[in-house]
């Protein structure tokens, strides 16, 4: 299975560092951050901005942004559209929303629904997936809460995802 990960409007360079490590520790082919989510290694960056963007993104990461495929891209729906166009499917973490297109994490049908070339978007930590979005997603997850909380972190829900999908 080939997995890309899209952060987009991730706002923490925690969470960014964090999803990163757990990315390279599955294997993930390529991680693409979009808006405004921080960027590592950016030279379009002053030095200053861009040394501490790096040093907060290592201290969870802890190297793992050396040893993947990270690209940066401006248009987001562009790029997942040209995924599409080459048989990817994508799909979406998200949670609370209400559509028919929605399959919950571990669920005895979720090998049948996923392709084997997933984009799996992540969303801003607190609003989720940006709307405009919605219209290119082929399916979108959600992962069960038995707690009061609504949700995880997103480094977190990343994790779960990653795995959840890998093992399927």
């Amino acid at each position: 299975m080939k997995l890309v990960l899209v952060l987009d409007n991730i706002r923490s360079c925690y969470n960014v560092g964090a999803i990163l490590r757990t990315a390279e520790g599955f294997g993930i082919d390529k991680v693409i951050l979009s808006g405004y989510t921080p960027r590592i290694h950016d030279e379009s960056l002053l030095p200053h901005l861009r040394d501490k963007l790096d040093h907060e993104i290592h201290k969870t990461a802890l190297g793992a942004e050396d040893l993947l495929t990270i690209v940066s891209l401006d248009n987001i729906k562009v790029d997942l559209v040209k995924y599409k166009k080459t048989g990817w499917q994508v799909i979406g973490l998200e949670n609370n929303i209400a559509t028919n297109n929605l399959l919950k994490l571990g669920t005895a049908d979720i090998r049948k629904r996923l392709s084997d070339k997933i984009v799996l978007i992540l969303g801003e930590e607190v609003k989720g997936i940006d709307h405009s979005l919605y219209d290119i997603v082929d399916l979108f997850l959600e992962i069960p809460m038995k707690g009061k909380k609504e949700s995880f972190n997103v480094s977190v829900a990343a994790g779960i995802a990653m795995y959840a999908i890998m093992e399927s």
